[in-house]
C-alpha cells in the first residue's frame, strides 16, 4: 500500500488523512473528525462507544475501518483508525452533534437528488452542466463530457448484461479499454497528467474524450456481437474495442505529428481558455 500522509485543516482544526495511491483513495484519522464534532474531552474514548455500538447494530461500516500508521503529537507515527470518505460520511450520522448537521443535511440533498434523477436522468445531466461550469469549463468541452457519460453508461449496461460484476472488474476492463488506445495504464494516464484522486475523464482534452468514447462505444458494439459468457471474453472484447481507438489515434497523430495523448489536465486547459479570452479582449 503506497500511502503519502498529509494534513488538512476543517474549523481551523486539523485532520491527519492518507492517500492510498494503489486504491486511489483518502483515509481520514476517525478520532479527528470525533475530536472535532463532538468537543469530547476524551474522543479516543468516545469513539471506543460509537465503534462498540456499531458492531452491536451490525454495521457494515465497522467492518471497513482501516489502521494506518499516522503522525502523533510527538512526531512518532501510530496504528490510528481510519475511514474512507464514503464511510466517514456514513459514520458522522450517528453523531449526535450540533456539528455535525451539515454533514447530514448534505447527504440527505445528495440522497434525494439521487432519487430524482433515477425518475427523471435529464436532471443528472442539468445538473452535471451547471457543475461543470461552475468550475471554469467550456460548454463545447462539458457537451463532449456529457456525451462521454451516456457512452459509458451504455457500456457498463452491456457488461452487466455478460455477468461482469461492479468495481474490481469494471476497473480492470476499463484499464484494459485505455491501455489499448492510449498505450497506458489508467495509472499511468493519471501520474502522466498529475493527478490523484481527480477524475481523469474531467482532465481530459476535447479529442482524448472523443477517443475514449470510440473506444469504449466499440467495445459496447462488439460486445452485443460477440456476446462473451466469461470475464475472460469480456477482456478480450475490451482489447479489442480500445484497438479500434487506437488505431484512430495513430492515424491522427501520423497527419498531425503530434501526441493526442496529453500531459494537460483540466487546471491547464482552464487557464489557456482564460488567457486566450482575455487577449482577445486588449
Amino acid at each position: 500500500m503506497k500511502q503519502e500522509n498529509s494534513i488538512i485543516l476543517f474549523n481551523q482544526k486539523e485532520v491527519r488523512r492518507y492517500w492510498d495511491e494503489n486504491e486511489e483513495e483518502w483515509y481520514f484519522s476517525i478520532i479527528d473528525i470525533v475530536n472535532i464534532l463532538t468537543d469530547s474531552a476524551n474522543p479516543r474514548r468516545y469513539w471506543s462507544d460509537l465503534k462498540s455500538k456499531l458492531k452491536q447494530e451490525g454495521s457494515e461500516v465497522y467492518e471497513n475501518v482501516v489502521q494506518l500508521k499516522l503522525p502523533a503529537s510527538d512526531g512518532k507515527k501510530y496504528n490510528t483508525d481510519c475511514f474512507n470518505t464514503e464511510d466517514l460520511l456514513r459514520t458522522i450520522q450517528s453523531i449526535p452533534s450540533p456539528k455535525a448537521e451539515p454533514f447530514k443535511v448534505w447527504l440527505a440533498k445528495v440522497g434525494y437528488e439521487r432519487i430524482e434523477e433515477t425518475e427523471d436522468p435529464e436532471l443528472a445531466f442539468d445538473r452535471a452542466m451547471q457543475i461543470y461550469l461552475k468550475k471554469g469549463y467550456s460548454r463545447e468541452w462539458i457537451n463532449q463530457r456529457l456525451k462521454s457519460i451516456e457512452v459509458r453508461k451504455e457500456l457498463t449496461d452491456e457488461w452487466q448484461e455478460r455477468g461482469v460484476k461492479k468495481g474490481l472488474e469494471y476497473s480492470i476492463l476499463t484499464n484494459e479499454i485505455t491501455e489499448a488506445w492510449a498505450n497506458k495504464s489508467v495509472k499511468e494516464y493519471k501520474k502522466f497528467k498529475g493527478l490523484k484522486k481527480q477524475s481523469l475523464r474531467d482532465n481530459m482534452t476535447n479529442l482524448e474524450l472523443v477517443l475514449n468514447m470510440l473506444a469504449e462505444a466499440s467495445t459496447t458494439e462488439i460486445s452485443k456481437k460477440k456476446k462473451p459468457n466469461n470475464f475472460v471474453e469480456n477482456k478480450i472484447v475490451a482489447r479489442e474495442g480500445g484497438h479500434v481507438a487506437g488505431t484512430a489515434r495513430k492515424e491522427i497523430e501520423s497527419k498531425t505529428g503530434k501526441s493526442i495523448v496529453s500531459p494537460d489536465n483540466a487546471g491547464d486547459l482552464r487557464l489557456e481558455d482564460k488567457t486566450r479570452k482575455l487577449t482577445s479582449h486588449d
